[in-house]
């Protein structure tokens, strides 16, 4: 699926990943390839993006923490999500 996650600033990511993990007012959640569509208030806290590569653009590159390879996390302070057509936006602050 895709993964986009957009800032006020500019597109942090952009690119194809296998999953991803949101800080929902809910509580925590999971997208995987092919999720039913959804719409999401985010809270504070960790996105957790697994893909099998990545590339960032320099400019955004030392808001990502890198877990492993196959692994990184970013910390919003807010946000909204939606999936639709294995396609995932994230608007972050």
């Amino acid at each position: 699926m895709i993964l986009e996650i957009v800032s006020p600033e500019a597109t942090l990511f952009k690119g194809e990943v296998t999953s991803v993990s949101l800080p929902g007012v809910n509580g925590s959640f999971q997208i995987l390839n092919n999720h039913a569509p959804i719409v999401s208030i985010l809270k504070q806290g960790t996105v957790q993006i697994a893909a099998p590569s990545f590339d960032f653009n320099k400019e955004v590159a030392e808001k990502f923490i890198r877990v492993n390879d196959q692994n990184y996390t970013l910390e919003i302070a807010s946000g909204t999500i939606e999936m639709k057509d294995n396609k995932v936006i994230v608007l972050a602050d």
